[in-house]
């Protein structure tokens, strides 16, 4: 996958098939339209094109408090990577940017710095000044601005409702089995345990002792407390970079 930072240096892609979203967690809803887009740009000869957006909405327009993420930047790259996705456009959020239209946007960044062909949204999305976008007003540009867009419905697993708020509500209970149904893998963390920082949005699981999966290492114990993270044992394993880490349960 090809990071791009900003709209103002992106190649030409290839026949974009796109879809634009915060995609926090990259849960089992986001997959869904993820695995579309990959779909739809391998049958019509394209690129698969994710747009995101740096740093958080919310923190840029005064709204952070409170504000908890599932995934930094980093670990969002690592997990959309690991589906698969072509290109990854990390847009910079601005004041400026928030007062966009929605026919501004689309017309004058999807349209003519990523020449959208195929776009696909997620169940009852909304974008623009005050999310006034949505998948019918799509609809009604798409046959003059040249793109196709598709919808793809709200996921559910095992008859529950997926999203980012459902998978954010166990991860602060601690109930990390149930969230790694819903996310499709375990939730992850990359951090360096021997000089972590605490992401002040980054949202951990509450104190606690987890059992959980060091990328490239095996299995460990991580505990959770006032004072930080740390493995048990931790001299056995290479900490002279960050970790990935995913948590499978907790244990005490």
């Amino acid at each position: 996958m090809t990071v791009h930072y900003g709209f103002d240096s992106l190649p030409a892609f290839r026949n974009p098939v796109v879809t634009v979203g915060s995609y926090d967690g990259v849960h089992g809803g986001h997959r869904a339209i993820l695995q579309r887009i990959n779909e739809l740009a391998a049958k019509n000869g394209g690129e698969s094109v994710v747009v995101t957006f740096a740093p958080h909405p919310r923190i840029v327009l005064g709204k952070a408090e409170g504000l908890k993420l599932l995934n930094t930047l980093e670990e969002k790259i690592t997990l959309l990577e690991e589906v698969g996705v072509d290109h990854l456009v990390v847009a910079p959020f601005t004041e400026e940017f928030s007062r966009l239209s929605s026919e501004e946007y689309v017309r004058e960044y999807l349209v003519k710095k990523i020449g959208v062909r195929t776009l696909v949204v997620g169940y009852n999305h909304h974008f623009g000044h005050n999310k006034d976008g949505d998948f019918r007003f799509l609809q009604s540009l798409q046959e003059e601005c040249g793109f196709e867009v598709c919808e793809i419905s709200r996921q559910q697993i095992d008859d529950e409702k997926v999203s980012s708020t459902v998978v954010r509500t166990l991860i602060a209970e601690g109930d990390m089995v149930h969230a790694m149904r819903l996310l499709g893998r375990p939730y992850i963390l990359i951090a360096n345990i021997k000089e972590y920082a605490a992401d002040p949005y980054k949202l951990l699981p509450p104190n606690g002792r987890y059992r959980v999966q060091i990328e490239g290492q095996g299995s460990a114990v991580l505990m959770i407390s006032h004072n930080g993270i740390n493995l048990d044992f931790a001299s056995t394993y290479n900490l002279e970079k960050p970790l990935q880490i995913g948590f499978l349960d907790r244990i005490g």
